[in-house]
């Protein structure tokens, strides 16, 4: 078989409706638009959510909540737990979590959480830290810096 042979199903693929091309089509003068009307004319169809002329349900519901978008901090996050897989490292930054493509980017800073054991004292710079993160890095005798 060759490209030249490939062919879509029969059936599957019908001709487009060639519309207002004159009387002997069948889709002439109204071109099957029928008489007058809203819907016969140009741009003449009622929008999503139009719901006759009464209030739609957009604007009847309230508006809740707010959007902190501008201000959101999105950080790159990393466990104690892949902090301690880095061997012979005392002090674990950023930068070195980079170059060992430990995260991908850095967004708006780095944040440490908890999950995992952290046994050997490390200093760890960040910029945010979780409560449990914090915890385990102090027990263990660790320092943690907020960048």
């Amino acid at each position: 078989m060759k490209i030249h042979d490939l062919a879509p199903a029969k059936g599957s693929r019908h001709k487009a409706k060639r519309i207002g091309r004159g009387m002997g089509s069948g889709h002439g003068k109204t071109s099957t638009k029928g008489h007058k009307g809203q819907k016969a004319r140009s741009g003449g169809t009622k929008g999503p959510g139009f719901e006759g002329g009464q209030t739609t349900l957009q604007r009847r519901l309230p508006k809740r909540g707010f959007k902190n978008s501008p201000f959101k901090k999105e950080y790159a996050i990393i466990n104690l737990a892949d902090i301690t897989k880095l061997a012979g490292i005392d002090v674990i930054t950023p930068e070195v979590l980079l170059e060992r493509k430990m995260i991908k980017d850095m967004k708006d800073g780095l944040k440490v959480l908890g999950t995992g054991d952290i046994s050997k004292p490390l200093t760890i710079k960040a910029h945010a830290f979780s409560a449990s993160a914090l915890s385990k890095i102090n027990a263990a005798g660790g320092k943690s810096e907020v960048l």
